[in-house]
């Protein structure tokens, strides 16, 4: 789902670009390079990845691929920071992937009778905006109508003045709020993280449970994804994938910029690429759900909407097709379920395609001349065309 250029910020300091040698050598035996040398289709793959890194103007790529199940490249290029080669085992930003989590946990929940999709958040969140109005089937499809904060100019006046901000729940909920709804909550299609931050709060409430362990307990832990985390301040475990963006007009460090402002806290993830691959692939099949909410999760009513109106032109309300549209925190294209998360100079991709059982993985960091845009998905799109020629992942329509 596009997010916009500007938004995808985070905090700007430094970390440790190395890791001590002890610390090293246990993250490098989760997640290492495919042994060289690599030949036929990891050759390949590995070809497009290193063309594409060159012709984009890429620091760094970090890939992994699957084919049912088995490793067929696992690779990375560039360097994290100046000196220091990119590796598999580094942590990135995986932002919008907590989407994917947090409406797994919602149909979990749903199917143990401790929710309806249709129940109206003022169940939980009697204080939320239009609460009575919009349901937790609104939220996770992005059907509820409210505003997106980050597209509001004060609140990307302040972001990009203060990239360092710690940015509170209640204060980005409430610039939403300040605006009128897009439409009737329900009738028509618009993202907006809004959505995401009250249904957060909405499943702590429901289960009780603190929503940082609700997903390590229900997703991260049942999956494997020793990797993956999520953490209150602007923290990436070592060894780290550094980004770098232009967005305030010069070409700076941005691994640090806060994150704070971009879903719900418990659910503002780092990962590597071995547990973004392995993620992909456990949405993309349905592996934590009952048939019957896989099925809700890839098309919960959102096929058919997204029509401009008098009140949302086509840039914010945006067509949502059966071969590209929003599931339930999921995104479809041409047989391809995904999700890909973009964030101040960090860029990536998890796909999987059920009908090949083909599952990508792609993590990138910008140089100073990358083209705008989410470049690790044009890496996916092509190693994509040229491994699953049939089922293009490249949408024509952005749902």
């Amino acid at each position: 789902m596009r997010r916009t250029r500007t938004v995808l910020l985070c905090i700007a300091g430094l970390a440790a670009a190395t890791l001590p040698a002890g610390a090293a050598a246990a993250a490098a035996r989760h997640c290492v390079r495919t042994p060289g040398p690599v030949q036929g289709q990891a050759r390949e793959m590995l070809d497009i990845a290193e063309r594409a890194k060159r012709e984009l103007g890429l620091n760094s790529v970090i890939l992994r691929v699957s084919s049912e199940g088995k490793e067929l490249v696992t690779a990375s290029l560039g360097e994290s920071v100046t000196g220091v080669p990119a590796d598999p085992a580094m942590h990135f930003r995986s932002g919008s992937v907590g989407i994917a989590y947090m409406t797994t946990v919602l149909l979990q929940l749903v199917d143990e009778g401790k929710a309806g999709l249709d129940d109206p958040i003022a169940r939980w969140l009697p204080d939320a905006p239009h609460a009575s109005e919009i349901t937790l089937r609104m939220l996770g499809s992005s059907t509820s109508g409210l505003h997106d904060y980050v597209t509001d100019p004060k609140f990307l006046a302040e972001l990009e003045a203060a990239p360092f901000k710690q940015w509170p729940p209640a204060e980005v909920i409430g610039i939403a709020a300040a605006h009128p709804l897009w439409y009737e909550p329900g009738t028509n299609f618009s993202y907006s993280h809004a959505n995401f931050q009250l249904l957060g709060a909405a499943l702590e409430k429901i289960s009780g449970i603190p929503l940082e362990r609700l997903l390590r307990e229900r997703v991260m832990d049942p999956l494997g994804l020793s990797d993956t985390s999520s953490s209150t301040t602007p923290e990436i475990p070592v060894p780290v994938q550094h980004s770098f963006t232009s967005d305030r007009g010069i070409y700076e460090e941005s691994s640090y910029w806060n994150p704070s402002w971009t879903t719900a806290p418990g659910a503002v993830l780092t990962s590597d690429i071995c547990d973004l691959e392995r993620s992909g692939r456990a949405m993309g099949t349905g592996e934590l759900l009952s048939a019957q909410a896989f099925k809700t999760q890839l098309d919960p009513g959102t096929v058919g909407l997204g029509r401009p109106t008098a009140g949302c032109p086509a840039t914010v309300c945006l067509k949502n097709t059966a071969a590209e549209h929003f599931g339930l925190g999921v995104i479809v294209v041409n047989g391809w379920i995904l999700q890909n998360p973009s964030f101040s100079g960090y860029a990536a991709m998890q796909a999987y395609l059920p009908a090949e059982r083909l599952s990508i993985a792609v993590s990138v960091t910008k140089g100073s001349e990358t083209p705008e845009g989410n470049q690790a998905q044009t890496v996916a799109e092509r190693i994509a065309a040229a491994l699953a020629p049939d089922h293009s992942l490249k949408p024509e329509h952005h749902p």
